[in-house]
Parts: structure tokens; C-alpha cells; sequence
């Protein structure tokens, strides 16, 4: 049989497969390898000791490396607009005064606040292509991520990013009842892009997003956010 009439094996190749499998599972952020790797190594330490729990030990490393994914995202093609930080439930839309860490002007700001259960995918992303001008991290207390008080209770760390247009859009990354290591890995003077990847909040928690006045807020309560790709905002014209 001639090379020509040859059937074609290239869609189902060990390497196509390998690009299929790699597309459809998420990578792991960096900040959820020790953990995963902790909970493997326990793992195999009671298969050694016991001889059992090989099933409940995969299962195990899987659910906490499930945990810890970071799936790619495409942000929206629209300007200036503000992307939703983290997947989750819009717990409240409401008009409020920034969080004092993020030296805001005094006077009430639309803030869109995101809960995020076990369940959801943990990394923060950017909302806006811009420049980070503070960054500030505040111990606090673990108070279920969605009461109202955790806002300002809660341990958290704020992150404060200005556009080119002059607007300033505050993100406020909250511990939740689970959760006891926030991670964040931009600084002040970063130049970051809408969508990227800045953070993790380890187990349930809450993001909040404080938008500049005049904004035009497009989700409500209840709503389904995906990081990085729903539209919380539009932004007022620039400064």
C-alpha cells in the first residue's frame, strides 16, 4: 500500500491522546505542592504500615490536588471592564467604604463580594490590566467566608491595581472558616494583564472586589462567576 492510500493514525497517536488528556485536565498551581505532596507521602506511609488504604490514598491526593487546579481561562475581548477575581456565588452587591488597607478616598464604593466553597476552583486572577501599586497582608480571625463581618474580621491581604485610565480597583483575598494560608504572588510596581493568575486562598473562602464610583456592576447575588472571564463591571469613562 502506497503512502498515499495509507490510513491516517495522526487523531489517535499516543501523542494526540497525551494533548487530549493534557487539555482536559487542569494544571496544579504551585502553591498546592506540598500539600498534595504531604497528603501522597502519608498516603504511602499507611499502605506501608498497614498494607491498606491504597484506593482511599488516591482518592485522597486526587481531591486535594483537584482542589489546588488552576484551569486556563480566556479573558473577555471587551474594554474597560473589570473581571471577576475568583469562581464562585455573588454573595453581595452593595455600596460601601473601601477596606482601609487598600488608601482609597473616603466615601462609598460599589464592592462585589464572591464566596467560594471547597468546591471551586481556588487561584485569584487579575481584573484589570494595570499596575499594582500596594499590596498589604492583615492577620485576623476565621469567620465563615460568607457573613458580611468576614470582610473586615477575617485574616486577608488586599491588592490595589491601577489602569492606565487612572482607575484603581481593589481586591481583598479573605481566609475563610477552612482556610489558613493566603498566597499571593504579586508586588508593588508589577505590571499585570486582566486574567492572570495572582493568588490562592486554601479551602473555602471570599474574594471582594471594590470597584471606583461610577462603575456600572453587571452580576447580582446569586450569580455564578468564573475567574478571569465573567464581566463583574464596566468601568466610568478615564479620569
Amino acid at each position: 500500500m502506497s503512502a498515499e492510500s495509507a490510513p491516517s493514525t495522526s487523531g489517535t497517536s499516543i501523542g494526540h491522546v497525551a494533548e487530549l488528556v493534557r487539555a482536559a485536565v487542569p494544571p496544579m498551581h504551585p502553591g498546592g505542592r506540598p500539600i498534595v505532596a504531604g497528603v501522597a507521602a502519608g498516603a504511602a506511609l499507611l499502605r506501608l504500615v498497614t498494607g491498606r488504604g491504597t484506593v482511599a490514598g488516591v482518592a485522597a491526593t486526587a481531591a486535594v490536588a483537584a482542589f489546588f487546579r488552576e484551569p486556563r481561562r480566556v479573558r473577555p475581548e471587551r474594554t474597560g471592564v473589570v473581571v471577576a477575581p475568583a469562581d464562585g456565588t455573588v454573595a453581595t452587591v452593595s455600596e460601601v467604604e473601601p477596606a482601609p488597607e487598600l488608601g482609597l478616598p473616603a466615601g462609598p464604593v460599589p464592592r462585589v463580594s464572591v464566596f467560594l466553597s471547597v468546591l471551586d476552583v481556588h487561584v485569584q486572577r487579575v481584573p484589570v490590566d494595570g499596575r499594582v501599586t500596594a499590596v498589604e497582608y492583615r492577620p485576623g480571625v476565621f469567620l465563615s467566608a460568607d457573613l458580611d463581618k468576614a470582610s473586615e474580621d477575617n485574616e486577608r491581604n488586599a491588592v490595589l491595581v491601577e489602569t492606565a485610565d487612572g482607575h484603581r480597583i481593589g481586591v481583598l483575598q479573605i481566609a475563610g472558616l477552612l482556610a489558613r494560608r493566603i498566597v499571593c504572588d504579586i508586588a508593588v510596581g508589577d505590571e499585570v494583564a486582566a486574567g492572570e493568575t495572582f493568588g490562592l486562598i486554601r479551602f473555602g473562602s471570599r474574594v471582594d472586589t471594590f470597584l471606583p464610583a461610577g462603575s456600572r456592576v453587571l452580576v447580582t447575588p446569586g450569580q455564578r462567576t468564573i475567574g478571569g472571564e465573567t464581566v463583574l463591571a464596566e468601568l466610568p469613562g478615564p479620569r
